[in-house]
């Protein structure tokens, strides 16, 4: 895929994301708490494209980006314990809750691909067991910092309804410690599957080949 090629898959995958932020927006069952819910990833889609120009990520890093804050944009109109899809599953399978919250942190655990790639080029740092630990200890504090911050947020608020809907906890008390889980575990499959093709994808649009930083650090 050229340069022009990847330029026009970026202004795709932006487009759609203006498109269900948009839509988010209509309506919401909560202004307060849609406020709450796509600010971080408003104010994330704001640095990748002020930073577009001066450091520009892999195709993969900016569809992992997209995809993270369309499930933040879907969280926030809906409430997180309130999305359709996965009542409907609630239903099905006859679940104590909806799983939305979980399945959105989990899926958080695929941006350890997005803080691989600025380690990996702003660091001195190589592909390898280090980088890896690094990278999911770095996803891991982020998980943890967002939970500080639900929480700070129900203490200020004094466990009003704006905050029962920003916990989401749905009478689960160990909801903060499956919400780093999740985080956790996804980033680890998200190395181990995507790998190889973040690999690829910096050799061919970065210039940057992670496997010869390696072999060339051990000679």
């Amino acid at each position: 895929m050229s340069f022009m090629q990847n330029k026009r898959f970026h202004l795709v995958l932006l487009f759609i994301v203006i498109i269900i932020f948009i839509w988010s927006a209509i309506k919401p069952v909560s202004y307060y708490s849609w406020i709450l819910e796509v600010a971080p990833a408003v104010a994330s889609i704001a640095v990748v494209l002020i930073l577009y120009k001066k450091f520009r990520l892999t195709t993969l890093s900016y569809t992992i980006i997209a995809f993270v804050t369309i499930l933040m944009f879907i969280g926030g109109h809906y409430i997180y314990s309130n999305v359709p899809l996965f009542d409907w599953l609630k239903d099905i399978w006859d679940l104590k809750r909806n799983h939305y919250d979980r399945f959105g942190h989990f899926m958080k655990g695929l941006i350890a691909i997005v803080i691989r790639e600025i380690l990996l080029r702003k660091t001195l740092l190589y592909n390898g067991r280090w980088l890896n630990g690094i990278v999911i200890s770095v996803v891991l504090a982020i998980a943890s910092l967002y939970e500080i911050v639900e929480w700070i947020f129900a203490m200020l608020t004094k466990g009003g309804r704006a905050s029962k809907d920003f916990l989401g906890t749905q009478g689960d008390i160990w909801d903060t410690q499956w919400d780093m889980v999740l985080s956790f575990a996804g980033s680890i499959i998200a190395l181990i599957l995507l790998t190889k093709m973040h690999d690829h994808l910096l050799k061919r649009e970065i210039g940057l080949n992670p496997n010869k930083l390696k072999k060339e650090e051990k000679e």
